[in-house]
């Protein structure tokens, strides 16, 4: 797309890159649950992780995905993703608002809701990540994002090992679908829980991403910007290590209250 940058007094049309936002339609089993606004790209991972994390799938394994299930992918514009379990997750309940790329499925489930179907995490379970390694998360992170290296504007969510390899890494126009997509493709990769992952987001922590990653088994969470008050309640509730404003070897560690293991 043509813009007009503006330096100075200098004034020039140019290409630039824009990401590409679109709506996308999930189906558990046949029945629409939801409809969220997302980059295009890794859509399966998104369903799944989506299912996964809301906690839709009900311990049911995934026997199928694919775009479009009751017509043409193409006259779809593959924006419809249907789920399969064979009717062995519960009978899907359809959320009536649209996911929107920004907030996601806000105030879905209270904390205390969603301790009834979560476990708190096992401390001996937890990988201990040292802090100068969490420290270096950021840049890391930055060479797994091409697409926000060409926009500017996308968010990323990367599931690290203590070593600071990275295993999985996806972006999206909004935080929460790439907190889904690492969980989807962990999910089809049977990698889940994956409590011996850290998992970094671009931006603030809210309470959906902790949420997220307490259904996915993560025991260390890091956020370059700060957290909500909900999502370091839910935190400290899951025993997840929540460490936010991670930048040039700074961070504040906001769950748990006392760090004492790491």
């Amino acid at each position: 797309m043509l813009v007009t940058k503006v330096d100075g007094d200098s004034r020039r049309r140019q290409p630039d890159h824009l990401i590409v936002e679109e709506p996308m339609a999930i189906e558990l089993d046949g029945v629409r649950v939801t409809t969220t606004m997302r980059t295009p790209g890794h859509d399966f991972e998104l369903a799944c992780g989506f299912l996964f994390s809301e906690g839709m799938l009900g311990g049911a394994p995934v026997t199928e995905v694919r775009y479009c299930a009751n017509g043409s992918a193409v006259e779809s514009g593959f924006n419809i993703v249907t789920v399969s379990t064979g009717g062995v997750a519960p009978e899907p309940q359809a959320r009536l608002a649209l996911t929107t790329s920004s907030c996601g499925v806000c105030g879905s489930a209270s904390l205390d809701e969603l301790a009834t179907r979560l476990e708190p995490l096992e401390r001996d379970m937890l990988a201990a990540f040292d802090l100068s390694l969490l420290a270096g998360l950021p840049q890391a992170a930055l060479a797994q994002q091409p697409l926000f290296g060409e926009t500017g504007s996308v968010h990323a969510a990367v599931a690290f090992r203590p070593d600071g390899e990275a295993v999985c890494a996806r972006e999206d126009v909004g935080r929460h679908n790439a907190v889904d997509k690492v969980v989807g493709r962990l999910l089809l990769d049977r990698g889940l829980p994956a409590s011996g992952l850290a998992l970094f987001v671009s931006g603030r922590a809210s309470f959906e991403i902790v949420q997220k990653a307490w259904a996915a088994g993560f025991a260390t969470v890091v956020a370059v910007s700060a957290p909500t008050a909900l999502a370091v309640a839910t935190a400290r509730r899951a025993g997840i290590t929540l460490v936010g404003f991670i930048r040039e070897g700074r961070c504040n560690i906001y769950a748990p209250e006392r760090p004492s293991t790491m």
